[in-house]
């Protein structure tokens, strides 16, 4: 689902605290990786760009210590400033559940993380 910042509706610059709103701009190779990957799991947003949308600007500038870092992703409450789809989907299932897609598990940490895991949390790894 995309946003018409064309038309500067009143939506486009407000979050609703029920859905995840992707802040972008265009020639933003990682705002592309992103939203191809949240296309690709039928996570529905809202695209705003940030270059057609000055209070999505000041928005993003307020998450980001005063800089224009995109991909912001608001979900829910929450701002994330340049996340990976597994990050997304972890504050999603805990602020937006129904934007989670059926089935979706988040990676297991793989040895390494394991180890490290262990180490803090004073348990043997396994």
């Amino acid at each position: 689902m995309t946003c018409d910042t064309a038309r500067h509706d009143l939506d486009c610059r407000s979050a609703p605290s029920t859905e995840i709103v992707v802040y972008w701009r265009p020639a933003c190779l990682s705002c592309s990786s992103l939203l191809r990957q949240l296309d690709g799991r039928r996570v529905p947003h809202r695209r705003v760009d940030i270059w057609q949308d000055p209070n999505a600007a000041a928005r993003v500038r307020s998450a980001a210590n005063g800089n224009e870092t995109v991909p912001t992703v608001g979900v829910g409450p929450v701002m994330l400033v340049n996340p990976d789809i597994h990050t997304v989907l972890a504050a999603a299932s805990e602020h937006v559940p129904h934007a989670v897609p059926d089935g979706y598990e988040p990676p297991q940490p793989g040895r390494f993380g394991r180890w490290l895991l262990s180490k803090l949390s004073g348990t043997p790894s396994t």
